[in-house]
This record gives C-alpha cells, structure tokens and sequence, in this order.
C-alpha cells in the first residue's frame, strides 16, 4: 500500500532553515510527481512546491527563492529545504503524490521567536 512519512518539522526561529523529508513506499517513485502542501490553523491547505519525475520543480510565490523541493529517487524520498523562515510560515506541511491523490500524514513546522 501506499505510504508518505513527512519528518524534519519543529520550532525554528524566523530566519532559520529546517529541511523536511517525505520517505515513500508501495508505488514506483521515479515516476510519480510529488509535492509539498501545507495547511495554517484556520486557512485552506495550499500547494508550496511540486518537482516532477524528471526533476522540474515549482514553487508557490510565497516560497520563491527560499524554499527547495529536490528528490532521491534511489532513497524513494522528497525533500523541502526551507531557509529564511517567516512566522506565516508556520503550518502543517504535508507530502503528496500527484499521480494518485495520496497524502502523508503531515508535519509541524512552528516559526516563532
């Protein structure tokens, strides 16, 4: 069956950097598009980043140029490396594969001074 593990969230100061990890299994990874949502208490679930099979990624505007979405396929897991965090940052982030709707568990990534 399929599995997303979402790991690395935690309490970071603003400007601090955290980098999350999604560990997959039961489904062929090198072919699935994967991607990062998060969800802020009280406001919808929105996309952060995608990277595709072929390691294209994209990002919502509000992470441009501060967040990372990379991909191991030999270890079947995807990444976001989050640098320069703001407090609107703070959410549960969530890992998930565009190819068939699944999603993990999510993550709390807390930015507070």
């Amino acid at each position: 069956q399929v599995q997303l593990v979402e790991s690395g969230g935690g309490l970071v100061q603003p400007g601090g950097s955290l980098r999350l990890s999604c560990a997959a299994s039961g489904f062929t990874f090198s072919s699935s598009t994967m991607a990062w949502y998060r969800q802020a208490p009280g406001r919808q679930r929105e996309w952060v980043a995608v990277i595709s099979h072929r390691y294209i990624p994209n990002y919502a505007d509000s992470v441009k140029g501060r967040f990372t979405i990379s991909r191991d396929n030999a270890r079947n897991t995807v990444y976001l490396q989050m640098n320069s965090l703001k407090p609107e940052d703070t959410a549960v982030y969530y890992c998930y594969r565009n190819n068939g709707d699944n999603w993990g568990q999510g993550t709390q990534v807390t930015v507070s001074s």
